[in-house]
């Protein structure tokens, strides 16, 4: 047997000192996330963070820097998780889009209100990168390689 990790993209969102979560149905229930995914097979990181946040949260987000790289086991999934955070910008918003199955909505939080729900994250991986972005934690976009 082979093992490999299940790669991940996520889209730390910040605006007016609140940060973009989603809601959604997981088997433990109702939890919050960033708008992150799985990557696609042949996809980029970058082309697969923007098109997580398109998905879950019905924004266009543009990637400016990334913010760290996270391994994380979960032992409910028995799973090991390779997360790319990516940090950016809002270009538009689609009210009226569809979210994908499973997002009940898309959430504005200040960092002690997603520090206050910690029970309800669906990893320890969402509080870090948002305590990562807050301590400035940037990396240019420059050291990914992605090869067709």
């Amino acid at each position: 047997m082979i093992w490999k990790p299940h790669v991940t993209v996520a889209a730390v969102i910040e605006q007016d000192g609140k940060f973009l979560l989603v809601e959604e149905h997981t088997s433990q229930g109702l939890l919050f996330n960033q708008p992150a995914g799985h990557l696609e097979p042949n996809e980029s990181l970058l082309a697969g963070v923007t098109r997580e946040a398109l998905e879950e949260s019905a924004r266009d987000f543009e990637p400016q820097y990334l913010i760290g790289i996270y391994r994380w086991h979960s032992l409910t999934a028995d799973t090991t998780y390779l997360r790319f955070a990516f940090g950016g910008r809002v270009i538009a918003h689609y009210p009226e889009r569809q979210l994908d199955e499973g997002i009940v909505h898309a959430i504005w939080m200040s960092p002690d209100e997603i520090r206050a729900t910690q029970p309800r994250h669906r990893s320890p991986l969402i509080l870090r990168c948002v305590e990562d972005y807050l301590a400035g934690k940037r990396y240019p976009l420059e050291i990914l390689t992605h090869y067709d």
